[in-house]
């Protein structure tokens, strides 16, 4: 289970290897693709709040 802003969702974890409970992983159409690092993920979720900020 992810969270996305607050919305949980069942994702595959079939194609990362090593991920944990509290990685940041990019997600696609229900598939985790690769896992960020934290600071990279923090950075990311920033610049998204950036966007949707009027």
């Amino acid at each position: 289970m992810i969270d996305i802003g607050g919305v949980e969702k069942e994702i595959s974890l079939e194609l990362v290897d090593d991920v944990s409970v509290g990685d940041y992983v990019i997600v696609h159409v229900g598939y985790a693709l690769s896992r960020l690092d934290e600071e990279e993920a923090l950075k990311t979720l920033a610049l998204f709040a950036q966007m949707e900020s009027p």
